[in-house]
């Protein structure tokens, strides 16, 4: 059973590290924040909830807690800002075990120390069901540099970052075998994904992006955002999608395109904008050009088009994560 929720707050809030940014954490009725002078708040929320997002005995609870917090902290990559803290709130079945708790802020924690991000605050309620976590994150940019969804143009080319598919087919292979045969250590990329912070950052002070996206539904729903807030379409090109490798080969096409939870950087950017190959030491692959026809197709080897539909997570939808 967790501990009382005076006792459990009173835990939390030994373990945050206050910074100069946050003038008042944990204790108070709302968290006191200083934004540093000519930047602008960025505010994401999301849930982990389980069940949907993450099952117990396939997730441990420090990976739990990191898949938490890195939710957050790639929406805030996104749009090229920089993470300054956390809020949590959690809610907790009776019997579950105070160390699964702890080692979920264990995880959660050491993401954020990772990005000097301090956690500030939240709330703690009993669960009559399964662990429910509510992440918010707040960022900084500096004023009127974040880097939207709306900004892609035909013409525009579009890059990734790292390689796609090996959270989606790690899930694959839990959903098949079961969690005992699945090395956590051994898949990074879906207990314990990075969010590209450094990344987004680098790309927005060297005005790279004109549009952005981070990849937690999936490249063809996430492509699909831009498309929609852009008011165009893209084309792939099927043989430049970078996949992850997985059991000693590439990871199926379709995981690539549809699976999710890879929470790398999707971007696009003017034809005559020179993007490295690599930026923080992450990879940088050019997958297709942004185009006025509404849609997404995919171009194959063979040099043929077809459309394909966004297919992957959306909620009251699709699979569970």
């Amino acid at each position: 059973m967790p501990l009382p929720e005076k006792a459990l707050i009173e835990r939390i809030r030994r373990h945050a590290r206050i910074r100069a940014s946050v003038i008042r954490g944990i204790g108070d009725d709302s968290a006191v924040l200083q934004l540093p002078r000519g930047q602008q708040a960025l505010v994401t929320t999301d849930f982990s909830l389980e069940g949907i997002h993450f099952r117990r005995e396939w997730h441990p609870p420090n990976s739990v807690g990191h898949r938490c917090l890195a939710r957050g902290l790639s929406d805030i990559a996104a749009m090229g800002g920089q993470p300054i803290a956390a809020f949590l709130s959690l809610a907790l079945p009776r019997k579950l075990p105070q160390f699964w708790v702890d080692g979920f802020l264990d995880g959660l924690l050491a993401l954020a120390a990772k990005h000097h991000v301090v956690l500030a605050g939240g709330d703690i309620a009993e669960s009559p069901a399964g662990v429910l976590a509510d992440i918010t994150v707040l960022g900084s940019i500096p004023a009127r540099q974040a880097i939207l969804r709306s900004g892609a143009k035909p013409g525009h080319s579009i890059f990734v970052t790292g390689a796609l598919g090996e959270a989606a087919a790690v899930l694959q292979k839990l959903f098949s075998d079961g969690h005992k045969q699945i090395g956590k250590s051994e898949h990074p990329r879906h207990f314990y994904p990075a969010p590209r912070i450094e990344v987004g950052i680098a790309l927005r002070r060297n005005r790279i992006p004109s549009a952005m996206i981070d990849l937690s539904d999936g490249l063809s729903s996430d492509l699909a955002h831009i498309c929609d807030e852009s008011v165009v379409g893209a084309q792939l090109e099927e043989v430049h999608i970078p996949r992850a490798v997985f059991a000693n080969a590439p990871v199926d096409l379709q995981l690539a395109l549809h699976g999710g939870d890879d929470y790398e950087l999707l971007f696009t950017a003017h034809p005559g904008t020179r993007v490295p190959a690599r930026v923080e030491g992450v990879p940088i692959t050019r997958i297709g050009t942004i185009i006025r026809q509404p849609g997404i197709r995919l171009l194959n080897a063979a040099g043929k088009s077809r459309k394909i539909s966004p297919q992957g997570w959306e909620h009251f939808r699709g699979k569970s994560k």
